[in-house]
């Protein structure tokens, strides 16, 4: 399994090889930047599970950055801890306004700043989704798997998220265009006979299970347990 990477922006290099030293031997992977703007081109293309923010930059204000990462799409979800020697309480206020996770004063810890850096870990670490159960079936998202009667069925990546969608709701009636758009997102290509063509082989791999699939006439489909 890959090691979380660990992003630290701060100008004083000499705390680059300190934190790697310890980030890494504490089973993390590393990369530092000094300024913002190689910091950010490096974010368009790569995603670190954490971001170590200095408040002061050469070329840019990190209480800014911090923000702008919250409120852009893309990079909000990632934890940040601000490093700073300011240590008033005004100013932590204000950096945790601005959407930081964490804060931490210099001079600091190496050994709490990675304590912190698992700490955060662990709050943000995503739930893994769960494992939905219908009648005989069960499946599991996580490892994509689909089990009848503790017996394997192979089914196709739109058979899986079919029956997901299904199993998710049980007794709600989901409508053919409903459906056409969770699969397909509302490509224009796709039929409403495309949906009863994936049912009609989700129900044969699922033998009798599959008969747990009820047809709505006129409107769609319904997993409904008897």
């Amino acid at each position: 399994m890959e090691k979380n990477l660990i992003v630290l922006v701060e100008d004083e290099t000499a705390l680059h090889e300190l934190l790697r030293l310890h980030l890494e031997k504490a089973g993390f992977r590393f990369k530092a930047f000094a300024e913002a703007k190689p910091f950010l081109d490096y974010l368009e293309k790569n995603r670190p599970e954490l971001i170590i923010l200095d408040w002061m930059l050469p070329d840019a204000d990190g209480l800014e950055l911090c923000r702008f990462l919250k409120n852009k799409e893309e990079t909000r979800s990632i934890p940040i801890i601000m490093l700073t020697a300011k240590s008033d309480e005004v100013d932590r206020i204000l950096g945790l306004e601005m959407g930081a996770d964490d804060y931490i004063s210099k001079p600091f810890s190496v050994r709490e700043l990675v304590a912190r850096v698992k700490a955060i870990l662990r709050r943000f670490k995503p739930s893994p989704p769960p494992i939905l159960r219908g009648g005989p079936i069960t499946l599991d998202p996580e490892r994509h798997e689909v089990m009848v009667n503790d017996e394997k069925i192979e089914l196709t990546p739109v058979e899986f998220n079919l029956l997901k969608i299904l199993l998710s709701r049980k007794g709600w009636v989901f409508t053919r265009d409903r459906l056409l758009d969770l699969l397909w997102s509302g490509e224009k290509f796709v039929t409403d006979r495309t949906i009863d063509v994936h049912i009609s082989n989700l129900r044969a791999k699922l033998g009798k299970a599959g008969e747990l699939i009820k047809n709505i006439r006129g409107i769609g489909y319904k997993f409904e347990e008897e």
